[in-house]
């Protein structure tokens, strides 16, 4: 079948799973940045209590699989009690996943603020909410955006996985229709190409225009 042809019959397929994805995509990275910042926090927090659960967090979601993480969120957590429709799981899944990756960037941005930015907030006698807001967190931002871009292309890459708990994404739309006409280089091939263009054309330019935006306002540029 030539690929314009493969292409006017199934694209709609492929349209409906490229929205799922991005449906994945952005609820998965609101997951991780929340997930990030409050560990990030937690884990320099004075807390024993607080630093406790931070590291238990991340320790357990960088050190086992996300696939192995995906499958016991939807088929071991209803064996206690808890189930969670599958698109809630993904993005859930993926979102706490990377959210801890996410936590040491945080945690290593903060501690990258000169030591005079943490004083000259003391001097002033801000609260430490307020020169969290105000002092730290500005000037972290800005050094931690771009490895944050990196993150945010894993995160699109690794929603790809819960088509394996039956969720219809891009991943999924793609396996079905290569099941049913094994043109496998034509299916595969547009779903590299869209993953590809989310990554390149979306993605990247998104966060390089927020490394913009976060440098010019704390004056860098």
């Amino acid at each position: 079948m030539p690929y314009l042809d493969f292409l006017m019959t199934y694209s709609s397929r492929f349209i409906d799973g490229t929205l799922i994805t991005l449906g994945q995509f952005g609820l998965a990275a609101l997951v991780a940045i929340v997930a990030a910042l409050v560990s990030g926090l937690m884990k320099m927090a004075h807390s024993k209590t607080m630093r406790a659960v931070a590291i238990t967090y991340i320790e357990i979601f960088r050190g086992t699989s996300l696939l192995v993480q995906l499958y016991w969120f939807y088929f071991v957590l209803p064996l206690f009690g808890f189930t969670l429709e599958k698109f809630t799981v993904g993005f859930l899944t993926v979102g706490l996943c990377y959210g801890a990756y996410g936590a040491e960037l945080v945690r290593g941005a903060i501690q990258s603020v000169p030591r005079g930015q943490w004083e000259a907030a003391l001097a002033l006698n801000m609260s430490p909410a307020k020169r969290m807001q105000r002092i730290i967190l500005p000037q972290a931002l800005v050094a931690i955006l771009p490895p944050w871009g990196n993150l945010m292309i894993e995160i699109l890459k690794g929603t790809a996985l819960v088509a394996l708990i039956s969720v219809a994404d891009l991943m999924f739309e793609t396996r079905q229709v290569n099941n049913n006409t094994y043109l496998s280089a034509q299916a595969f091939g547009t779903a590299l190409i869209i993953y590809y263009i989310f990554a390149r054309f979306m993605v990247t330019p998104v966060m390089r225009w927020l490394e913009r935006v976060m440098a010019r306002k704390i004056g860098r540029m």
